[in-house]
């Protein structure tokens, strides 16, 4: 077992035992339990790009690392496995991560107790839920990052946080339920929950057996797509998200995309062509819940008058659309939505942190600054030079100075705005024009094909653009609102570790809108190997236990 190989399961490790050295290190070292969240989260995202980086070096065939922790050959033992979709998620997750630490560090993390340890345990769910193999330790992982996330929710206190806090525990308890019924079913049916040795006998399942192992798959999707915020299962998202604290909410973000990669993953390995009378097994439902979300998010969307509520509703924006998207089969289409999926996170992150700046400027709220970390408060306005026009209040009609805070604020505003709604040159109009490219060429650009669009195909492209199209409505009267109104009131002072992530967010987005041949490639390679399972499924069964000590001792042996 090579050393890269043996790192796979580093993203679990590392924030499990961070945690529980920040547990034991009590409510008293607040400052260093900090500086071990940070560096703990900026060496799991080190960790997170060296493993993308070396499956992305080794090729299309041999792009797959298996480590079995327990040392127990698949399908007896617990199973960690790394190919080019599990470690585009891990890079997501650390980035989304390590901004919303950076951004907590201003304020939040002193807002309750035990924040460092949670969040370290939420990354740990996270890792181990893109990173398993089998479905009894994707229920683990699931519980784990759920648990730390009802304590994160609650964060700060406050009604609304209790509130949605109670229902977002209620569903996801349910939720939960349903993933124990639907895996229970599948492996009374296979006798197996290892991912890969599923995929071999879904196959062989006895016709008389097929209707129950269907009924068993689709329990265990109704728990994913609870997960990923799929209508009707989304009523929980939207409070819960808009009433939890900016960074809680941005690494909430990353939190649908695990149902979405379930589903993914699970429905191209079980239900791939090569699954027999089971292939392509509710494919289509996955089209038409993904419509039905898109649809009524993007109405919902126009009704909202709160930015934090404006940005969860673009979290099911994002997640109607990715469930679409998929539910098609094409790998051109899941490589666009692959790409997508990576813009809209990192544009969804940055509004949620946002929210919080734009908002506190309209009070004036002041967070509370150290005195050599806060920024100095801007001038609100200069003495106008002569010459200069002057209306009724001796106020300069033209030539007013605009406070860096709201100038930063405005420009970070327009750039969120334009990545979400799909407005050319930046990444969220490359991944819409992926989506639509895709969908009217399914085997690629130049190659011929004589199967029209079909109906829930023009329909996506549809809600493509008037999903856009609403989002531009909504946030032009937020932005109206928020800084074109005139109104009389202080700048807000913002924190250094407030605009870092911001920044962070938005120029990885640009650099995607100047540089995104490498990330398409990348995803297209992703979506070719997750239609073609079978090295996916070789990788797995075909990975064989360390020797141990003793073995080695009694080969020696005459």
């Amino acid at each position: 077992m090579t050393l890269m190989n043996q790192l796979i399961v580093m993203p679990i490790l590392l924030p499990l035992l961070t945690a529980a050295l920040m547990l034991l290190l009590g409510e008293k070292h607040r400052p260093l339990k900090r500086r071990l969240n940070l560096s703990s989260s900026v060496l799991g995202l080190a960790i997170a790009v060296t493993l993308l980086l070396w499956v992305r070096s080794q090729g299309q065939a041999e792009s797959i690392g298996v480590y079995l922790p327990g040392n127990w050959p698949a399908p007896f033992g617990i199973v960690l496995v790394l190919d080019h979709l599990s470690a585009l998620m891990l890079v997501l997750t650390g980035i989304i991560a390590v901004c919303a630490l950076l951004f907590a560090r201003a304020r939040w993390d002193s807002a309750g107790a035990s924040f460092h340890a949670l969040f370290q345990i939420q990354l740990m769910g996270l890792y181990g839920a893109f990173l398993t193999a089998d479905l009894f330790n994707l229920f683990v992982f699931f519980e784990v990052l759920l648990a730390a996330s009802y304590g994160l929710l609650l964060h700060g206190s406050g009604r609304a946080r209790v509130k949605a806090g109670l229902h977002y525990i209620a569903i996801n308890l349910f939720a939960s339920s349903l993933f124990l019924i639907g895996a229970a079913m599948l492996y009374g049916v296979t006798d197996t929950l290892n991912m890969a040795d599923l995929a071999l006998k879904i196959p062989l399942v006895a016709e008389a057996d097929r209707g129950l192992l269907h009924t068993g798959a689709a329990i265990l999707a109704m728990a994913f797509l609870v997960k990923a915020g799929i209508w009707p299962l989304n009523f929980w998202l939207v409070p819960a998200y808009s009433s939890a604290s900016a960074p809680v909410a941005a690494l909430f973000a990353i939190m649908t995309k695990v149902g979405f990669y379930a589903v993914l993953r699970l429905w191209t390995l079980l239900f791939s062509s090569q699954a027999g009378a089971s292939a392509f097994f509710g494919g289509q439902w996955l089209v038409y819940a993904g419509l039905l979300t898109l649809t009524i998010a993007a109405f919902s969307i126009l009704a909202a008058q709160r930015l934090e509520r404006m940005a969860a509703l673009s979290i099911l924006v994002s997640a109607g659309t990715l469930m679409a998207a998929i539910g098609f089969g094409q790998p051109v289409l899941t490589g666009g939505a692959l790409f997508y999926l990576v813009s809209s996170s990192l544009a969804l992150c940055a509004l949620f942190l946002l929210a919080e700046l734009i908002e506190r400027s309209r009070s004036a709220n002041e967070a509370p600054l150290d005195d050599d970390d806060g920024m100095p408060p801007p001038l609100e306005s200069l003495h106008p030079p002569k010459g200069i026009n002057l209306d009724d209040d001796q106020k300069a009609v033209i030539g007013q100075v605009i406070p860096w805070t709201m100038a930063f604020l405005g420009l970070s505003f327009i750039a969120c705005a334009l990545l979400i709604i799909g407005m050319p040159p930046l990444s969220g109009f490359i991944g819409k024009l992926s989506l639509i490219s895709a969908l009217f060429n399914p085997l690629g650009l130049g190659v011929a094909t004589a199967a029209p669009l079909s109906t829930a195909g023009w329909a996506l492209v549809a809600l493509l653009v008037l999903s856009g199209l609403a989002s531009l409505i909504a946030m032009g009267r937020v932005g109206i609102q928020r800084f074109w109104k005139p109104e009389e009131r202080p700048s807000p002072v913002l924190h250094r570790y407030e605009c870092l992530p911001i920044v962070i967010l938005l120029g990885l987005c640009l650099a995607l809108s100047l540089k995104a041949e490498p990330l398409l490639r990348y995803t297209q390679d992703t979506a070719a190997s997750l239609q073609t399972p079978e090295s996916y499924i070789e990788a797995v069964l075909g990975t064989r236990p360390v020797p141990g000590p003793t073995t080695h001792a009694a080969q020696v042996q005459p």
